[in-house]
């Protein structure tokens, strides 16, 4: 009998753990995916893929995902089968932080930056506030098979005041403006990622929970 293919979401304290895997096993349905909501560094590793969440600061992310004993899984997880960041999840795939600053996973080259928006107005003359929370759109800037059925420039749900920025354009594939173009999604290989939150994006962002499990670099 074929093993049950399954997707784990990694609970290491500071992801906003039901409503993604709420989004996810939504997704899920009638894939044959089963979802995890992994609290164990054994679920992590016995998973086909693997959705890494976050929120709240990155230091803080990145001290629960060693302290909770996660860490390696994770980085086992990037090695070797298909891995989704979402938000904070997104940032810590980076090697740095200015946020701390903290040190990160280093999968993607490049830093995360703060959003320098004083004084600056939007096109309707309100000032531009950070924290960006709200919806945005979100321009496909090189092809990926996460994308595969959703319309380029959709919206999605951000709320952060800090973006990836990579060290090679290559590994941005979602671009989105916020007082300038910033990388809204990366990937690399096996690993895909975003700043925003499908779990509040409504059908797009399930649309790209579903491409993922389906997903097979």
């Amino acid at each position: 009998m074929a093993a049950v293919k399954t997707v784990a979401v990694v609970d290491y304290g500071m992801g906003n753990l039901r409503s993604v895997t709420q989004a996810v096993l939504h997704a899920a349905r009638g894939s044959g995916v089963d979802v995890v909501w992994a609290r164990r560094p054994e679920e992590v590793l016995a998973a086909e893929r693997v959705v890494l969440p976050g929120q709240g600061a990155m230091r803080d992310c990145v001290r629960e995902l060693h302290a909770s004993g996660m860490h390696p899984s994770v980085m086992h997880a990037a090695a070797n089968k298909p891995l989704m960041g979402v938000c904070v999840g997104m940032q810590m795939l980076l090697d740095r932080s200015e946020e701390g600053p903290t040190e990160s996973l280093g999968l993607v080259p490049g830093e995360v930056v703060r959003f320098r928006l004083q004084d600056r107005r939007q096109p309707d003359g309100s000032r531009y506030k950070v924290p960006q929370i709200g919806w945005n759109q979100v321009r496909q800037s090189q092809p990926h098979p996460v994308w595969e059925g959703v319309a380029d420039n959709s919206w999605f749900y951000f709320v952060h005041s800090y973006y990836a920025r990579p060290s090679d354009a290559c590994h941005s594939v979602g671009e989105a403006d916020y007082g300038g173009v910033f990388t809204a999604a990366i990937a690399r290989g096996n690993i895909f990622a975003t700043q925003f939150h499908p779990e509040k994006s409504a059908e797009s962002g399930l649309a790209l929970y579903r491409n993922f499990l389906l997903w097979n670099p």
